[in-house]
C-alpha cells in the first residue's frame, strides 16, 4: 500500500463545485435560522446541569470565568470554522476541512470522531430529558410506571420498598424519535421547531436572570475566587480551569452550523454569521446565568444536578420552577433535535465521498432530506438512550470535539501560510495567535482526562482505522 493514497486530498476548487452543483438538498435558510441552529446545538442540558456541581467542586462563584474562558476557545475556534465555511461552503464541516487540507484518513477519522461525540452527547440528553419531562408531568399530577422512566437494568425502590430493575427508558426513547419525525420532513419545517423552543429557552433564561438580579446576596460573591484548602473541592486557578474541563460540555455543538452549508442560502457569508453569533450569544448568557445562579445561592449549596431548582426556591417563586423545568425541557428537545441533524449531515457528506456504502446519501423526493439515514440515526439514538448508562462514555464527546477543535484551528495556520491564493471571503483575524489561544487551552483541558477516557478513545481509533483500510480506501471516489 502507498502511504500517499491514505493521504490524498480533495482539492478546494472541487470542493467549491461540489457545493455549487449540489442537488437534492434546498437552500433555505438565513443567518437567523443558522443563529437559531447554533444556539439550539449549544444550551441546552449543560447550563441546567452542570453549573451547579462545577460551582460547589472547583469554581465557587468564579463560575464566570470558568464559562468566559470556555467561550473564549469556542469563539477563537469558530472564527477558524468560519474562515473554512467561506471557502468550502460544503455540508460536513470539520471533515470536509480536514479532507482539503490533511487528507482522506485523517478526514475519516475527524468525521468518526465527530459523528460519535454528537451521538453520546444527544443519546446521552435524551436520558436527561427524560428526567424534566417526567418532573414536568407529575406536576399535573400524571405519573408514569417507573420501570418506564430509567434506562434498563437501572434499580429503583417500588412502592413496597422492594427493588427491581427497569425495563425501558420510555420518554428518552420518544424524544428520539419525535425529532427524528421532525428532521425527516425537512429542514424547513425543523428550523421553525427549533425557533419556537429556541425563543422559549432563552426567555426562560432571561426570566430567570431578570428576577434572580433582584434576589442576589453580594455576600455569595466573596471570596469570588475560594481558597485551595481541600475542604469541598479543587479551587483557586486550578479549580477555573478544572471547570472548564467541566463546562466546555454547555458550549458542544457550536460547529453543528457549518454541516448546513449546502442548505444555507448564501453560506459565504450566512455561515461565519451563525457561527460566531450564536458562540457570543450563548457565552453573554452563561455568564449572566453563572452569576446570577452563585449570587443567588452560596456556591456551598449547589452540589445537585438541579441547581436551578434550588435557586428557583431561594427566589420564593413557585410557579417559576415549572417554567423552569418547560425550560430545560425545550432546551434539551433542541440539543437533540440539532445533533441528530449535524450527524445525518455528516453522514451525508462521508458517503458521497464514498467512504460509507451509498445508501445513506439517499435524498427523499418529497421532502428533500437523506432519509434513511436520518430514521437509521434516531432509531439508534432512542434505543442507545433507553438502553444504556452513557456516564464515562459521554465524556468522549467532549474530548473528540477539543481534539477536533486542535486539528481546525492548526489546519487554519497550516492553509494560510501554504495556501495563502486561497479566495477568503472571512478571514479569522491576528493569525497565528487566534489559533494558537484555541489549541493552547483546548489542549491543556485534554490533559485533565482521566486515563479511561483516552482509552476508549484509542478503541476507537483503531476500530475506524480498520474500517477504513479494509473497505474506505478502495470505494473512496478518489480511488476510482
Amino acid at each position: 500500500m502507498n502511504i500517499k493514497e491514505i493521504f490524498r486530498k480533495k482539492s478546494f476548487e472541487k470542493l467549491r463545485n461540489e457545493a455549487d452543483s449540489s442537488k437534492g438538498l434546498i437552500r433555505s435558510m438565513g443567518a437567523f435560522q443558522l443563529i437559531l441552529l447554533g444556539i439550539g446545538a449549544i444550551i441546552g442540558g449543560g447550563v441546567f446541569v452542570l453549573t451547579g456541581t462545577a460551582a460547589f467542586n472547583h469554581t465557587g462563584p468564579a463560575i464566570v470565568l470558568s464559562f468566559a474562558l470556555s467561550g473564549v476557545i469556542c469563539i477563537c475556534a469558530g472564527l477558524c470554522y468560519a474562515e473554512f465555511a467561506s471557502m468550502i461552503p460544503v455540508s460536513g464541516s470539520s471533515y470536509t476541512y480536514a479532507y482539503a487540507t490533511l487528507g482522506e484518513l485523517p478526514a475519516w477519522l475527524i468525521g468518526c470522531f465527530s459523528v460519535l461525540a454528537y451521538f453520546l452527547a444527544a443519546a446521552s440528553v435524551a436520558n436527561g430529558w427524560s428526567s424534566y419531562f417526567v418532573g414536568l408531568l407529575e406536576h399535573y399530577y400524571i405519573y408514569l410506571p417507573e420501570k418506564f422512566m430509567h434506562v434498563t437494568g437501572h434499580l429503583y425502590s417500588d412502592s413496597n420498598g422492594e427493588m427491581k430493575k427497569a425495563f425501558f427508558n420510555l420518554p428518552a426513547f420518544l424524544i428520539s424519535i419525535a425529532t427524528m419525525l421532525v428532521l425527516y420532513r425537512g429542514t424547513k419545517g425543523s428550523s421553525v421547531i427549533n425557533a419556537i423552543i429556541v425563543f422559549i429557552k432563552m426567555a426562560i433564561l432571561f426570566l430567570f436572570i431578570a428576577i434572580g438580579v433582584t434576589k442576589i446576596d453580594f455576600n455569595n460573591w466573596v471570596p469570588f475566587i475560594p481558597e485551595n484548602t481541600g475542604t469541598f473541592g479543587e479551587y483557586g486557578f486550578s479549580g477555573v480551569i478544572a471547570g472548564v474541563s467541566i463546562l466546555f460540555l454547555a458550549f458542544n455543538g457550536f460547529d453543528s452550523v457549518c454541516t448546513a452549508a449546502q442548505e444555507t442560502k448564501n453560506p459565504q457569508k450566512n455561515l461565519p454569521i451563525g457561527i460566531i453569533g450564536a458562540i457570543i450569544i450563548a457565552t453573554i448568557t452563561y455568564i449572566l446565568v453563572g452569576a446570577v445562579l452563585t449570587g443567588v445561592v452560596n456556591y456551598k449549596d449547589l452540589n445537585t444536578a438541579q441547581p436551578f431548582a434550588i435557586a428557583v426556591k431561594k427566589m420564593n417563586s413557585p410557579i417559576f420552577l415549572i417554567f423552569v423545568k418547560l425550560g430545560a425541557v425545550a432546551a434539551i428537545t433542541s440539543v437533540i433535535l440539532v445533533h441528530q441533524y449535524a450527524i445525518v449531515r455528516m453522514i451525508y457528506s462521508i458517503t458521497k465521498d464514498g467512504l460509507l456504502p451509498s445508501i445513506f446519501k439517499k435524498i427523499h423526493k418529497k421532502y428533500h432530506t437523506p432519509y434513511l439515514s436520518t430514521v437509521i440515526v434516531g432509531s439508534l439514538m432512542g434505543i442507545v438512550g433507553a438502553t444504556m448508562e452513557l456516564e464515562e462514555l459521554v465524556k468522549l464527546s467532549t474530548f473528540f470535539i477539543l481534539l477536533i477543535i486542535i486539528v481546525i484551528c492548526f489546519s487554519t495556520i497550516y492553509l494560510r501560510y501554504k495556501r495563502p491564493d486561497l479566495k477568503r471571503n472571512f478571514k479569522c483575524p491576528f493569525i497565528p495567535w487566534i489559533p494558537m489561544v484555541a489549541i493552547l487551552l483546548a489542549g491543556q483541558i485534554l490533559f485533565s482526562y482521566p486515563a479511561i477516557t483516552i482509552k476508549y478513545a484509542l478503541i476507537c481509533l483503531v476500530i475506524c482505522t480498520i474500517y477504513y483500510l479494509s473497505y474506505g480506501k478502495y470505494k473512496s471516489s478518489l480511488e476510482k
